[in-house]
């Protein structure tokens, strides 16, 4: 059957258009990663799960080997270097920011693996590309779009006439309410930092500019070329990273090159709300991933990956989303009515999605009218209608679900009995406080596929849920 043509909606021409590559046996996608000093919150999810969404689509479409996809770690940060400060007060400063760095860093990355997504093709961190990033500086002053003032080397805006496009923001309007006394060695309040000092208890390197560190959107800027070239195809992340990151991304990349484009296409996901409000601290709504896949935090009980992935992906990608205890109870229904469908289905590597669903998540990702086809689907499965259960199971794993997440004993599913001794086995290990052992039967089952999820009961017992990834 042809593959559909893939439209997209471009943030920067503010429409939609079908999607052609500038090399289809190339196609490169970046997407901006977390800051890791500390556990993302589900506001960071949905970048996650989206641009994973696309990844998978982008696959099907162009092969397996053809699409490239980096999202970076951001490693170099101020809130970084406080909270190695106020953790590791009696280790050495870089020692201290790797050990945070590290923790969250792993910590992300189990979390994305539970929601489903596939590993990116690459993950530069910022502290391994200081190099590129001076390069790019260097080229910035030498192309007169930069210059170097009480110690920081900053970005000329007005040297590029039409900056300000990804946004649509004026320039001038930015500069009418500057506070122009405050940054009194700039050409203009709108010009940023491409390189900063450092300070003796901040982390630095030496550079032609003295001891500093680089500025946020510098790090884009020089990941970005270095894997995927100075002009790809997809750059993607969320609605508040449009201005000032990714503008200032753009403004640095094309300066230095002389390119007509960063990225060809700019997507970027909706804004997240919890209950209905703003996430934040003082709100006491602000929730980690890691709080709902492991804690009560929302609804007294921890959720799966896979709930999670669901819920994300029951709003269109660009439309706010209002993240609540029903839409979980709304998303594990279905997903559970979807896997009830599919059970007993075998799947194997290689087995095609439907194509009504490619076709539906080519127009925009629109999840929403690929959700009803696959309504239309489980129901001719469980009428056993020719290979609609086989159908239903290999599109559940393109999308990223797992087959049997939520099935139970009654469901007519019997827990694989290697699976139940193994977790009974652990929880009695960790009521002994023997957390080697525990560890041991984690790490076993995860080389099987196997994820658990601790939470405690209504009567705070210990419990344990699994899921599996195809």
């Amino acid at each position: 059957m042809t593959t559909p043509q893939l439209t997209l909606y471009n943030t920067l021409t503010r429409s939609k258009a079908a999607f052609t590559p500038i090399d289809a046996s190339n196609v490169r996608m970046y997407v901006c990663g977390p800051t890791v000093y500390d556990f993302a919150h589900i506001g960071n999810a949905r970048p996650v799960i989206v641009f994973d969404l696309l990844f998978r689509l982008l696959r099907h479409v162009y092969g397996v080997e053809h699409v490239t996809y980096a999202r970076n770690i951001t490693d170099v940060d101020d809130k970084i270097n406080a909270r190695a400060l106020r953790d590791f007060p009696d280790l050495p400063l870089n020692e201290a920011i790797r050990r945070v760095t590290e923790k969250t860093e792993n910590q992300f990355l189990s979390d994305a693996a539970a929601l489903g997504a596939l590993e990116p093709t690459i993950q530069p961190r910022a502290t391994d590309n200081i190099v590129q990033m001076q390069a790019l500086i260097g080229d910035l002053i030498a192309n007169n779009h930069a210059y170097n003032a009480a110690g920081e080397v900053l970005f000329d805006v007005k040297s590029m006439p039409d900056y300000g496009q990804l946004s649509g923001r004026n320039l001038e309007d930015n500069l009418a309410g500057a506070r122009i006394a405050v940054e009194a060695h700039k050409k203009n309040p709108a010009d940023f930092v491409l390189w900063k000092q450092s300070s003796e208890t901040e982390p630095g390197w030496d550079s032609p500019w003295g001891r500093g560190r680089p500025g946020w959107h510098i790090e884009c800027s020089a990941m970005s070329e270095r894997y995927l070239g100075q002009t790809f195809d997809i750059h993607g992340g969320g609605l508040d990273l449009i201005f000032p990151h990714h503008e200032n991304e753009i403004a640095q990349s094309r300066c230095a090159h002389g390119t007509h484009a960063m990225a060809n296409v700019w997507m970027h996901n909706g804004f997240l709300q919890v209950e209905g409000q703003k996430m934040s601290k003082s709100l006491g709504n602000f929730v980690t991933i890691n709080d709902l896949l492991e804690t009560g935090a929302m609804g007294g009980r921890a959720w799966i990956g896979d709930v999670l992935r669901l819920a994300m992906l029951m709003t269109h990608y660009r439309e706010p989303i209002d993240f609540s205890l029903k839409r979980l109870e709304e998303a594990e229904a279905k997903l559970r009515d979807w896997q009830r469908a599919a059970r007993g289905a075998q799947v194997a590597e290689g087995d095609e999605p439907d194509p009504s669903i490619v076709k539906e998540l080519a127009d925009d990702l629109n999840f929403h009218r690929a959700s009803v086809a696959l309504d239309f689907i489980a129901k001719k499965a469980n009428r056993d209608e020719g290979n609609a259960k086989h159908c239903l199971a290999a599109t559940l794993r393109f999308l990223g679900f797992g087959l049997d997440s939520l099935l139970t004993s009654d469901d007519g599913w019997e827990e694989p009995p290697h699976i139940a001794t193994a977790i009974a086995d652990r929880l009695a290990a960790l009521n002994a406080k023997d957390f080697a052992k525990a560890d041991a039967i984690r790490t076993e089952l995860a080389e099987q596929g196997i994820t658990l999820m601790d939470y405690k009961d209504e009567a705070g017992e210990r419990r344990t849920k699994w899921e599996s990834k195809p």
